[in-house]
């Protein structure tokens, strides 16, 4: 990314800040799968941005609670492509490190979007059995955070079982109007309002496949709405 075109602030509580008026890369300047060659508007941030993002997370993750034995949550299924590449980014430092973190990675599943629109419900549709969570520090691995409601919500529950500790990783953190003034404890990147698709973030489970975080076009929420 070109930091005068796409970047206000590099602030270690918002992550990496994206302006409004950042519109994304041309399409001809990466390869992606050819199924989505007319569905898609742009490269919003390409892979390899994310990868060199998300290792410095985990620098951060480790200097904030290295010294604990934590339960990785990783929120599925949009949470799942992040949280496999921070949890082998943590475990290359842990093995460089004289402070390690001994981790064990547990999932739950959510639902709280239909189309490119937020539903005011969070549906929990999957996971096990969360009483682990009791009495242990755990760190949450979401994909993207808008309104905030979702986390609250799963924040609500998963205190619930009490835990010694909790903080949240998210990859994406949206500025919209409507959100509460929650911030996760780490963040990869602050976004405008604009619906993202790609590293697992679907939309109505298409585009869960492309490495690049990207926006699709009018075209595709036509051809791929329930």
């Amino acid at each position: 990314m070109a930091q005068n075109d796409a970047v206000t602030t590099q602030d270690k509580d918002r992550g990496v800040v994206i302006k409004d008026s950042w519109l994304g890369y041309s399409l001809d300047l990466f390869t992606y799968p050819a199924h989505y060659y007319e569905a898609l508007k742009s490269v919003y941030i390409p892979h390899g941005v994310i990868m060199d993002r998300t290792e410095r997370l985990a620098r951060n993750i480790m200097d904030g609670i290295g010294d604990h034995h934590i339960v990785v949550l990783c929120v599925l299924k949009g949470g799942y492509t992040f949280c496999v590449d921070l949890v082998e980014y943590i475990k290359v430092l842990s093995r460089n490190s004289n402070r390690s973190i001994p981790m064990r990675v547990d999932f739950i599943r959510l639902k709280s979007y239909c189309n490119d629109c937020s539903t005011e419900d969070m549906q929990i549709i999957g996971g096990g059995d969360l009483s682990i969570l009791t009495g242990k520090n755990v760190l949450i691995v979401e994909a993207i955070v808008d309104t905030g409601k979702t986390m609250k919500a799963l924040l609500n529950h998963v205190e619930k079982f009490k835990p010694k500790m909790v903080k949240v990783a998210c990859l994406l953190v949206k500025r919209v109007t409507s959100g509460g003034g929650y911030k996760p404890d780490y963040v990869g990147f602050e976004i405008p309002n604009r619906y993202v698709v790609g590293y697992a973030l679907d939309y109505n489970e298409y585009f869960r496949d492309l490495n690049h975080i990207c926006l699709i076009n009018e075209n595709a929420k036509v051809k791929y709405q329930v």
